[in-house]
């Protein structure tokens, strides 16, 4: 039976900034990162200290969703200090944490322009 999602995909255009925006200004690390095709590398990356990966990979037809947002949330302990330190390391947020009933939450975009949502963990 199912376990566990093993990755998320995230398109992307530039593989290389966009490499640079998760490992440098995110934290996260480099699992695989290895020829494809002719035009692209395989790149898997791991959030540190969790099981969750992403890959910085388009399929051929879905370059019209580079930009977009996109139904991820990366979760985290503390809003408002994430916010604070990934504002510090150049990350684009859309506005200031919001307190809603359910937790706190923002939203930032990575180098390509893809929009994710940051919020507590639980």
């Amino acid at each position: 039976m199912i376990t566990q999602i093993k990755f998320i995909g995230i398109p992307v255009h530039d593989q290389n900034r966009a490499l640079a925006f998760y490992t440098d200004k995110l934290g996260f690390t480099i699992l695989t990162d290895q020829p494809f095709d002719e035009h692209q590398r395989w790149i898997e990356l791991r959030i540190p200290e969790a099981e969750t990966r992403v890959a910085l990979f388009t399929p051929d037809g879905h370059e019209d969703r580079v930009g977009t947002f996109h139904s991820v949330s990366f979760a985290c302990d503390d809003v408002e200090s994430t916010h604070a330190e990934l504002s510090a390391r150049g990350v684009e947020f859309m506005g200031p944490p919001k307190k809603e009933p359910w937790g706190t939450f923002a939203m930032f975009k990575d180098s390509e322009g893809n929009q994710f949502v940051l919020s507590t963990a639980r």
